[in-house]
């Protein structure tokens, strides 16, 4: 820590490389393979959540907080999978492996940025089933408009803040040793653990955005569904029970696709290989990305019924187009 603290009082020069390397996998043959299916992943990404942005930006029945919170997911799974996937393929697939100083720092912040995100999305969107479930009559007074914007924005100001430190701390670093990355893209923690100087404060930094971006939302997000739980037992019939719990189930698959394959990751850190690592991180990175778009299409009514109309609406268009055409 005192060399860090030195650091900031004095004219210290940092060995800073002309690059890094993207190391990925070891070992595995064909492992081009899972990079092909990885771009089919995103292709569907960015179709599913490009979807679910036009639905809710045309239909002016959406504009609600909820979907405002949606919207915004679908948004950050957008610019996620775009800032990684790109990137990603053209260092594997293309075999593009050395990646410069400046473009991995940046290359962490956008992916950093979008997974902080992404938790704190399902933060906003518990919250909203929340308040909609324990305080119905007044959850429009609770939950407008411009309060769930505010959360957003604020959300997005944290993410956005947290990763710039990261970022600063990170170019305090000297690499005078390897500049091999063990991971799929420029990985913090595989980034500051390479430093031949004091890497507490990164070190530091990750511990407290570990329990700030995974724990803390988890924690919030559990609590808040055993306030719904304790909420439903208290509703007179089972039918009423489920329509109020299926308004749930949407985030709650979205909660379980992100979190189970990180809380695996991080709770066997020590003893996991480092491909199944990889593999494990990378699924997590794309695949919520994919899926967030299908399920909210096929559990959400809302939306459904609003895609079968803009669909009607588009057939209509294109008849009397054809009608005028013949006359």
């Amino acid at each position: 820590m005192n060399s860090f603290n030195s650091a900031l009082g004095k004219n210290i020069t940092f060995v800073r490389p002309a690059y890094f390397i993207i190391s990925g996998f070891s070992g595995i043959p064909n492992i081009k393979y899972y990079y092909v299916f990885l771009c089919f992943v995103y292709i569907v990404s960015v179709l599913g959540n490009t979807v679910v942005m036009a639905v809710i930006y045309l239909d002016h029945n959406l504009r609600t907080p909820k979907y405002i919170a949606v919207f915004n997911l679908a948004f950050v799974d957008l610019l996620g999978s775009s800032a990684l996937m790109p990137k990603l393929l053209d260092i594997f697939l293309f075999n593009h492996r050395y990646i410069s100083y400046n473009d991995c720092l940046t290359f962490f912040f956008f992916c950093y940025t979008c997974l902080s995100m992404q938790v704190l999305n399902l933060v906003a969107l518990s919250y909203d089933r929340l308040i909609a479930i324990m305080h119905p009559l007044h959850y429009h007074v609770k939950v407008t408009q411009r309060s769930m914007l505010s959360l957003i924005v604020s959300f997005w100001v944290f993410a956005i803040a947290v990763d710039l430190a990261a970022v600063g701390l990170l170019t305090r670093l000297s690499f005078c040793r390897s500049v091999v990355i063990n991971s799929y893209f420029c990985d913090h923690g595989q980034m500051y653990r390479l430093a031949c100087n004091d890497n507490t404060p990164s070190y530091v930094l990750a511990v407290i955005l570990i329990g700030l971006v995974l724990f803390f939302p988890l924690s919030f997000i559990v609590l808040s569904y055993l306030c719904i739980a304790y909420a439903l037992s208290k509703v007179a019939t089972g039918q009423e029970r489920f329509k109020a719990f299926k308004t749930c189930t949407a985030h709650l698959s979205l909660v379980a696709i992100y979190f189970i394959p990180l809380l695996v990751t991080f709770s066997m850190s020590s003893g996991i290989h480092p491909n199944a690592r990889i593999i494990n991180l990378s699924l997590t990175s794309v695949f919520p990305s994919m899926l967030n778009p299908i399920i909210y299409v096929l559990q959400t009514q809302e939306i459904k019924a609003s895609l079968k109309k803009i669909l009607k609406v588009t057939k209509r268009s294109k008849l009397k187009v054809k009608k005028n055409i013949k006359m």
